[in-house]
Order: structure tokens, then C-alpha cells, then sequence
């Protein structure tokens, strides 16, 4: 799910986004099980004021976004088609513990805890919404038990950080200086911000973020320190 990797190989995301989900769907229709696909923010594009909700217009820019919004409108295609029970997420970014470190938030961390650099694209000022994992999972469960078929829902936790405030964070956290951030040519087609409005789950289903955002990040950073063996071996 990492957006530089799918910029240096796009086919390995549009064979495992879209033909993996086409698989998946199938046995599920074979079977008649529910299947619930997670999406991205990203498939919305970027926005400079205000937020996206579940009817703004689409207009994802990386092959990432893209190949997410395809296995979307796959999924949408086998619940009018075949009246498969389907539910669809779109999740701002999401951080906590166990999270592979090619992410941003686990790379800063390990990477300072090996006195190695944090490289930050172009000026750091791009900015992202955080939601913290556990929230992110009672968010699905919460759908998945409580929603219609169907149904289409933005997942965020309205937490707009820049990356440069979250490098800075994390820095303080592990007793760094700022001389140990990189800034490094951006990402090519890089969104400046991505923004959700959540308002439809809170409303039909009740359902809102628990976890206050600083303390969820040092809770991940304190989980980073203590299972150096997990991403040092992974």
C-alpha cells in the first residue's frame, strides 16, 4: 500500500489491487460471504481547503490510488451485479503498531533509533489526516455489523498533521535534534493534503474516533523501542 513503491512498479499494484480483488470477490460470490473492501483516501486526489465526502468527485493521481479505486468500483459492480454483501471504507492514513517501516511514521522511528537520518520530501508542509489503527479497526467492525449493503463510508481521525510536524514530534519523542532531518527531492505527483469529512458515520452509525493523537503516536513509538527484534529481523 505504499505509494513510492507503486510509482517504481505500478504492475505489481494493478495485479494485486485489482485482479487480487477479482479473485477474492469471486470465491466470496461462489460462497455467498460478505466481503468488505478496504480503500484510500487517496482515490479522492488532493485538496488545498475544506474536505471530501462520500459524493466529491474522484481523481486519484499515483498508480496506487488508482488501482484502489478500481478494485472499489469491482466490489461496487458485484453488489448491484450479483447482490453480493459488500461494504466499502475509505481510511485516512493510518499508524500503530506492527505497521511495516516502509511507512512513514515507523520508518522515522526506527531509522532515529538506529541514528540513521529521516529523509522529508520537498518542504514537509504536505499534510495528511492520522487515524490510529484500533480506531480504524472498530471503525470497520462497526460497518460491517451495523451497515447496509452497499454502503460506502470515510474512515478519518481528525488529526491534520503536516509530515514535517510529525518528523519533529517523533524527534523530540526519541531525544533528537533537527539536524538529523534529510529533506529530499519530493515524490513525483505528491498530493499537497488529504482531507475527510465523516460526518455520514457518525451520523447513521454513531461511530467516532476514541484515541487522542499524541498520545497514540507515543504509544507507537514506545512500541517501536520495545520490539526492535520485530522490525530488525522483518
Amino acid at each position: 500500500s505504499h505509494v513510492d513503491n507503486s510509482i517504481t512498479s505500478p504492475k505489481a499494484f494493478l495485479e494485486t489491487d485489482v485482479f487480487g480483488t477479482f479473485t477474492l470477490l469471486e470465491q466470496a460470490r461462489k460462497n455467498d460471504i460478505p466481503f468488505f473492501q478496504i480503500s484510500t483516501d487517496e482515490v479522492y486526489g488532493q485538496i488545498r481547503e475544506g474536505s471530501f465526502t462520500e459524493k466529491s468527485r474522484l481523481n486519484p493521481r499515483n498508480p496506487y490510488s488508482v488501482a484502489k479505486l478500481a478494485a472499489e468500483r469491482l466490489t461496487h459492480s458485484y453488489f448491484t451485479t450479483y447482490k453480493l454483501k459488500t461494504f466499502i471504507t475509505r481510511g485516512s492514513n493510518t499508524f500503530g503498531p506492527n505497521q511495516h517501516t516502509e511507512k512513514l511514521i515507523p520508518r522515522f522511528i526506527t531509522n532515529l533509533l538506529t541514528n540513521k537520518k529521516v529523509p522529508v520530501y520537498g518542504t514537509g508542509l504536505n499534510v495528511r489526516d492520522w487515524l490510529y489503527v484500533f480506531d480504524h479497526c472498530s471503525a470497520i467492525d462497526t460497518i460491517f455489523h451495523n451497515a447496509k449493503p452497499g454502503s460506502l463510508f470515510n474512515i478519518g481521525g481528525g488529526n491534520e498533521r503536516t509530515n514535517l510536524w510529525i518528523t519533529k514530534f517523533i524527534l523530540k519523542e526519541l531525544s533528537h535534534s533537527n539536524n538529523m532531518i534529510e529533506f529530499v527531492k519530493d515524490r513525483p505527483g505528491h498530493d499537497f493534503r488529504y482531507a475527510l469529512d465523516c460526518q455520514k458515520i457518525k451520523d447513521e452509525l454513531g461511530w467516532q474516533p476514541e484515541s487522542t493523537f499524541e498520545s497514540s503516536l507515543k504509544d507507537t513509538i514506545k512500541w517501536y523501542k520495545k520490539n526492535t527484534a520485530w522490525w530488525q529481523n522483518g
